[in-house]
């Protein structure tokens, strides 16, 4: 997964403007609780970023 798939995704389930704020201020403890900022920043894989915020949105299977 691309980090631009990454961010497609995160505003179609949270919408374009608090998207990026969720993604840098809710922690995630799969990330290390990190942040989706941060762990972009420390160079987690985008696809290992995402399977993290699908869990913790509890979306369907569908959006894995």
């Amino acid at each position: 997964m691309r980090e631009t798939e990454f961010w497609e995704r995160m505003q179609q389930h949270l919408g374009a403007a608090y998207a990026s704020v969720w993604a840098g201020q809710h922690n995630l403890s799969a990330l290390g609780n990190r942040t989706v900022d941060q762990a972009l920043a420390d160079g987690v894989p985008p696809k290992t970023i995402w399977r993290a915020v699908w869990a913790a949105l509890e979306l369907p299977d569908r959006e894995r």
